[in-house]
């Protein structure tokens, strides 16, 4: 494997070598989280962050990032923090009580159809 050699080694137990693969095959998780989970094993396996930067899509700066995060903090610094900025306007919760609602008064108003097509 050709690049500069890290500090950074990563070994991982049986148990969260196969959380961390869980993880990566997981259709649900973000696409975030299994890129980082990716690039934790990639560094795990030997490769040098170079090469781990390209495989995964990432500069040096964030496998590095991601890693030192991972040995410092485990699972937990692979997800996603808190960011600053405007607070969500619509939460989940509300989307699923009154979204329909909105959406079929909106369907029915003439405003709505008569540019759609509808008569």
């Amino acid at each position: 494997m050709r690049g500069r050699k890290t500090s950074l080694r990563v070994a991982l137990s049986l148990e969260d070598r196969q959380r961390l693969e869980y993880w990566t095959r997981c259709t649900t998780a973000s696409a975030g989280l299994v890129r980082r989970c990716r690039t934790v094993l990639l560094v795990a396996d030997g490769f040098p962050l170079v090469e781990v930067a390209r495989m995964t899509g990432m500069t040096e700066k964030h496998v590095r990032k991601w890693v030192r995060r991972f040995l410092d903090e485990g699972f937990e610094g692979l997800k996603d923090r808190s960011r600053p900025g405007r607070p969500r306007i619509f939460s989940p919760r509300s989307r699923a009580v009154c979204g329909k609602d909105r959406m079929r008064a909106a369907r029915h108003r003439r405003s709505v159809a008569v540019p759609v097509g509808l008569p």
